[in-house]
């Protein structure tokens, strides 16, 4: 049976660039850093006092107290991503299929805020145990899937992916596949991510894996430059409405690009490190290739993982330079990270929404804060450096990748 085409018919987001898509898009072009001191908690005894955090976010602007009490933080976000995304979309839900339309989210770690706040109340409360009925709920990764559903009413596929850092991009791969196989006809996917806390940040502190550049946090994420010395946790949600292309025309709707290949694999090498040569990451992204049906010499841009690690920066490079060969030189490469700080596993959502607005609007953001390149990295290669850049973009690339060695690779394509 042939294939069915999946697009992209609906986008939304709230990452610490912009409480929606215009907004996000707008601080993507300008170079902007999201990167501040942390507000949601007294960082001051922690390694690292910085975040990408959400600007001026108020949940009572969003949900009523009652709703609240079910939501933990990366549950309200991807409700209000995937809301942006299902009105942008153009639906009318009351002549939709909604048995045909489904939900396939990713997060890394869930309601680590609620699970964290549940057990200090318990320890510090005596020996009673007095949880909230709203505990275990509001605490796994999967409700998120299970509230968008809900409030919609689409009955289609319904679950989260959970691979670290590769989880929104394994998403929308599911998502992809299940709509080209006829298992629905729409998906709602994308990812998010709340670990701006105390366990959040003193679990990555204590792994060295955050810098700590207290003095200058908006220069705090610096993929590829030789002064790189982590990566700067973020926070929010990016949604994306995908459609069979024929189901997406005959009701008029908007299509911002395809979605036409997805690649995964396993590193089989580290707990927390890539393969030094990227062996993992160089084999996604061949096999989203292959199965785009494309060849390296057509790829415009890739979205790099980038998250400013000493070594991931390097390992992914090397992926790229053995994947791409000569072609890498011509083509655009970029770390959104660099302005977003790393949303973990809502990073491929977000990321996506920047390969989006390279096919749609032709703008490439840059990768900022690169100051002084690496002396491992060709100065040939073009990382769109500091400032954004204006071209036709027919396919971009999206990598992520996670710890234990999970790699997942998405492309676009201009329609």
């Amino acid at each position: 049976m042939a294939q069915r085409r999946v697009v992209v018919t609906g986008i939304g987001t709230i990452n610490p660039l912009g409480n929606n898509v215009e907004e996000y898009f707008s601080n993507l072009e300008k170079g902007v850093s999201g990167a501040g001191p942390i507000t949601h908690f007294d960082a001051t005894n922690f390694k690292t006092k910085f975040a990408c955090e959400l600007k001026g976010y108020d949940p009572t602007a969003y949900f009523d107290r009652k709703e609240l009490r079910k939501y933990d933080l990366f549950t309200q976000y991807a409700l209000i991503a995937a809301e942006q995304a299902v009105k942008d979309s153009g639906l009318d839900l009351e002549k939709t299929d909604l048995e045909s339309v489904g939900v396939i989210w990713g997060s890394g770690i869930g309601g680590l805020e609620t699970f964290y706040e549940e057990v200090k109340s318990y320890v510090e409360g005596g020996l009673v145990p007095r949880y909230s009925p709203f505990f275990i709920p509001k605490m796994i990764a999967d409700l998120a899937a299970g509230h968008i559903s809900m409030k919609y009413g689409f009955m289609g596929p319904n679950y989260c992916t959970v691979s670290a850092c590769a989880s929104s991009n394994h998403a929308m791969i599911d998502a992809m596949n299940l709509i080209r196989w006829g298992k629905a006809d729409i998906i709602v996917t994308g990812g998010s991510e709340a670990a701006i806390n105390p366990p959040g940040v003193g679990g990555f502190n204590s792994m060295q894996a955050l810098s700590t550049r207290n003095d200058e946090p908006q220069k705090a994420s610096r993929p590829f430059d030789v002064d790189r010395d982590g990566f700067v946790l973020g926070e929010g949600g990016g949604s994306l409405v995908l459609e069979e292309y024929e189901h997406a025309k005959a009701r008029g709707a908007k299509i911002y690009a395809e979605v036409v290949g997805g690649g995964m694999s396993a590193d089989a090498h580290h707990l927390t490190a890539p393969h030094p040569e990227g062996m993992g990451a160089m084999k996604a992204m061949k096999d989203a290739m292959k199965d785009a049906g494309i060849t390296p010499d057509q790829i415009d841009l890739i979205n790099t993982h980038g998250t400013s690690t000493p070594v991931g920066d390097i390992a992914e490079i090397n992926g790229i330079l053995a994947t791409f060969g000569e072609h890498a030189y011509k083509m655009n490469i970029n770390s959104t990270k660099s302005m977003t700080g790393h949303l973990l596993g809502a990073a491929g959502a977000i990321e996506a929404l920047a390969c989006i607005l390279a096919i749609d609007k032709g703008v490439i953001a840059p990768t900022i804060n690169v100051e002084t390149l690496d002396p491992k990295i060709d100065p040939k290669l073009n990382l769109t450096l500091n400032k954004a850049q204006h071209r036709e973009v027919n396919y971009t690339l999206s990598n992520t990748f996670g710890f234990g060695g999970h790699n997942s690779t998405v492309i676009f394509k201009k329609i």
